[in-house]
């Protein structure tokens, strides 16, 4: 039940389809709940993959590679929505690269490669659901990765919910949603290096 880059795939494809119809429209209104608008936060999208590509690229275990990735500034909305895709194909392209045995900085734990795809697949999915909340549309994401993030990122919260719509449990493990007889979370934290070793 690992999750692979083809997941992170997977998941940036079915953000991508749903918010590329609505490159049209103006992406400085506010993503969800966010304080950044929409183009900020696909910029943001694109900079983590392309980051976690980079721990994964040279493992540094104390701290992040020194750079930071941006989009364009006279980038259109398309553009900076393919700079966030860029950022996911780059990531899973490094993930298959990589070693099981690898471990990188994260701030959650020494991530290995299957980490960075699942964290992949959160910032893709929450990110691209904030944007969509704002500019009025939803995700839909395939349920069977949204399960396989959630068991290796929030295995309380799948151990807690087994019933519950995988992709609704995501939302609500991040404090985007609510659930019955469960209120907003207001902080949470994922598991970045695995199970086993955190």
């Amino acid at each position: 039940m690992a999750v692979t880059p083809d997941d992170l795939e997977a998941a940036t494809s079915s953000a991508v389809s749903s918010l590329h119809p609505a490159t049209d429209r103006d992406w400085s209104v506010q993503a969800g709940t966010l304080e950044w608008d929409c183009w900020h936060t696909a910029e943001h999208i694109g900079d983590c993959l392309l980051s976690y590509a980079a721990q994964l690229a040279v493992q540094p275990s104390t701290r992040y590679v020194r750079f930071l990735a941006s989009a364009d500034k006279d980038a259109s909305p398309a553009e900076v929505l393919e700079f966030a895709e860029a950022g996911a194909r780059i990531l899973a392209a490094t993930g298959r690269t990589a070693p099981r045995h690898v471990r990188a900085y994260h701030p959650t734990g020494m991530a290995d490669p299957e980490g960075f795809a699942a964290m992949g697949c959160v910032e893709a999915l929450l990110h691209g659901s904030d944007i969509a909340q704002g500019l009025g549309l939803s995700l839909d994401p395939p349920r069977q990765v949204c399960r396989r993030v959630l068991a290796r990122m929030f295995p309380d919260v799948a151990a807690d919910l087994p019933g519950t719509d995988p992709w609704e449990a995501l939302q609500w493990a991040t404090g985007r949603a609510e659930l019955p007889g469960h209120p907003r979370l207001h902080q949470w934290r994922w598991h970045g290096a695995p199970l086993q070793e955190a």
